[in-house]
């Protein structure tokens, strides 16, 4: 979504004179204290390894979206199995979600980043690009929650349903779901527009989010709130399919009669592990923030954050730091664990382990390879 990164504060060329000897120095930060906390004085300049770090998260960012969508492109074009695809056209959206939401506010932020960002005094204030900015964080956050929450649902329906998946997801109601997701996301992320909350920039000055540490109203607990709310229930509910649908597999492998030949569901346990993967780095990544969040504007609303406003405030930066690598990380549940990924891990741990024979060597290697050409149901 968008990197941060620290800043030095430079010293004012009024105090420059001072920097010739030693007792110098000491007037200078002396003055230099005394007019940052009159509010008088406010410049950060970025440091030259920070700009680094963004431009090069940037980038690893894009490149790892960019191989992403050509794979899940690639497979999606050749997928014959309706199931299979629907998966695909979810993920390929997702990733393509998540590499415009890597894009467009981590370009907004460095812009902020090499300006110097706002002053400290400004930080509750909010302009046409902090209102911008907001609203992309929100917009791109939602969004991959939905997406992963939508994916959970529709492998645990088509793992434990089958029959009713084949009649009830199509490609065209795929669509729609994605189109609906896309909207509810921008309706919630558009709710200051109609005076339901507000942006503001955040400590360092060089991002913007909802207001939750200072000036909190009514509004903005309710913003956050529902932010907060829709994005932990997401997560739960994608962790409920994923386990339901991972049990489900596990119990139809251990049934399965030792002589039986049927073939494996390869494409099912492709698709959970993938599930799970996402599930996972979002947990990781987004209920950080989501929980700061939460707190942050319950305890600024009571009145009752006092001295802990500094604590709150890192609270908030390390939280949208790691927000910031559920893009970056997304992409390589797609690139890692694909199935050829998933047949080599397998070997490699049969033969450590030495499962051969055993309950485990249930799930052989020919589990793995490509059994999509033994169905041929066109999307």
């Amino acid at each position: 979504m968008l990197a941060l990164s620290h800043y030095n504060s430079s010293a004012s060329p009024l105090l420059s004179h001072f920097s010739n000897d030693s007792g110098g120095k000491v007037e200078a930060r002396v003055a230099f204290e005394g007019l940052s906390q009159q509010g008088n004085f406010t410049l950060v300049q970025p440091t030259t390894s920070g700009v680094i770090v963004v431009i090069l998260s940037m980038t690893l960012g894009i490149i790892s979206n960019i191989v992403a969508i050509f794979i899940l492109a690639n497979a999606y074009c050749l997928q014959r199995r309706r199931s299979k695809a629907t998966f695909l056209l979810f993920a390929t959206s997702l990733v393509v979600t998540d590499f415009i939401g890597h894009v467009i506010p981590g370009a907004l932020v460095l812009r902020l980043y090499l300006h110097g960002g706002v002053r400290p005094e400004d930080f509750n204030s909010s302009d046409g690009m902090c209102q911008f900015l907001g609203g992309s964080m929100v917009f791109f956050g939602l969004c991959p929650l939905f997406m992963g929450c939508a994916m959970a649902a529709e492998r645990c329906l088509g793992v434990t349903r089958p029959l009713l998946h084949s009649s009830l997801v199509t490609k065209t109601r795929t669509k729609v779901c994605l189109s609906v997701i896309w909207l509810v996301a921008l309706c919630v992320a558009m709710l200051p527009c109609f005076h339901l909350g507000s942006y503001s920039y955040q400590d360092p000055g060089t991002w913007c989010f909802i207001k939750v540490l200072s000036d909190t109203e009514e509004v903005d607990v309710a913003f956050v709130v529902l932010f907060s709310g829709l994005g932990l229930t997401s997560l739960a509910v994608a962790l409920v399919c994923n386990t339901i649908s991972g049990m489900t597999l596990v119990l139809a492998r251990l049934r399965r009669q030792p002589g039986s030949h049927r073939s494996a569901k390869s494409h099912d346990i492709e698709m959970v592990v993938q599930l799970v993967g996402i599930m996972v780095t979002s947990c990781i990544c987004w209920s950080p923030l989501l929980i700061f969040g939460l707190m942050s504007v319950i305890r600024s609303y009571m009145g009752s954050i006092g001295d802990d406003l500094s604590n709150y405030k890192t609270l908030m930066v390390m939280g949208v730091r790691l927000a910031t690598w559920n893009q970056i990380l997304d992409p390589w549940v797609y690139i890692l664990l694909r199935r050829t990924v998933l047949r080599k891990i397998y070997l490699i741990a049969k033969c450590q382990v030495g499962l051969r024979g055993s309950m485990l060597g249930r799930w052989e290697p020919t589990s793995f390879p490509s059994s999509d050409k033994k169905e041929v149901n066109h999307v």
